[in-house]
């Protein structure tokens, strides 16, 4: 069953994202009279159609994200979870349809949209500090706002380290660092945590959801992981595949944030049955 209404309509300084506050049967009172939020969304992707040659990939798939939004993609492999991530990071134009950032039309990459991968990508040669310095568009290495970074993502005295150097976790924070560095209004990242252990990985995911509520940064997150989507997602989008659609979307309840809130083990069990019901498992 869906528990939150398709928004639709011409994208636009106008567009809205409604999302409730109070859900039934999550921990709370179902009795509970539900309070809706109007806020303009950051993001706008709206997929009509996505195509490899004869075979359909994405069809009618519309992502609406408000600031300071984190929203999960799951789904079952080859649905298009991260085609649709290239598309809404302008790195694929052969599409139908549109990307709106603040409303404005998106043509390609900006630096309006962070992007993090599932592998850090920082270039060996540089130093933490000049990787993260050269996303920003100009800044010193020795930049106040490059120290900064670092201190955010818990690496500061790394700023002359080598890549080399550093384990898969700390990568990946200075990764994450880099797509902060110019600013973004949008982060999107694709299965970032992946590559990394089970306890890094929790020390991450904090790091990044105090990073994007706290900046305000619409982010739309790729993961195969249940626990994930079900601790950071303030909404979960679930996808169908052949193609992919959007099957169901769960809004998860903010105390559900908290490892230890009663209600994660039900939000859990919503989002296996929905990529159950998407036969993604």
């Amino acid at each position: 069953m869906r528990i939150v209404e398709r928004l639709r309509g011409a994208p636009g300084r106008g567009d809205t994202v409604r999302a409730s506050a109070a859900r039934a049967g999550r921990g709370r009172d179902s009795a509970e009279p539900e309070a809706v939020t109007t806020v303009q969304a950051t993001l706008d992707v709206h997929v009509r159609s996505k195509r490899f040659d004869a075979r359909q990939v994405l069809g009618d798939v519309r992502v609406r994200i408000a600031p300071g939004e984190l929203v999960c993609l799951v789904g079952a492999s080859g649905c298009g979870k991260s085609t649709l991530l290239r598309i809404a990071a302008g790195l694929d134009a052969q599409f139908d349809g549109s990307v709106h950032v603040d409303g404005h039309a998106q043509g390609g990459p900006t630096r309006d949209v962070g992007v993090v991968f599932q592998e850090p990508r920082l270039f060996p040669w540089c130093t933490v500090a000049d990787n993260i310095a050269f996303e920003s568009g100009g800044a010193a290495p020795d930049d106040a706002a490059v120290a900064a970074l670092l201190d955010e993502v818990g690496l500061a005295g790394y700023a002359s380290a080598l890549p080399r150097q550093l384990s898969g976790g700390q990568a990946q924070r200075v990764a994450l660092a880099r797509a902060l560095a110019g600013r973004p209004r949008v982060l999107l990242l694709d299965e970032p945590f992946s590559a990394v252990d089970a306890f890094t990985r929790m020390k991450l995911q904090d790091l990044l959801a105090g990073l994007v509520r706290g900046k305000g940064i619409a982010t739309l997150m790729v993961t195969h992981d249940i626990d994930e989507a079900a601790y950071l997602g303030d909404r979960v989008l679930a996808l169908d595949a052949n193609p992919g659609r959007l099957r169901e979307e769960i809004v998860l309840p903010k105390g559900a944030r908290d490892r230890d809130h009663p209600g994660l083990s039900a939000c859990r069990n919503r989002i296996f049955h929905a990529l159950r019901d998407a036969h993604a498992i």
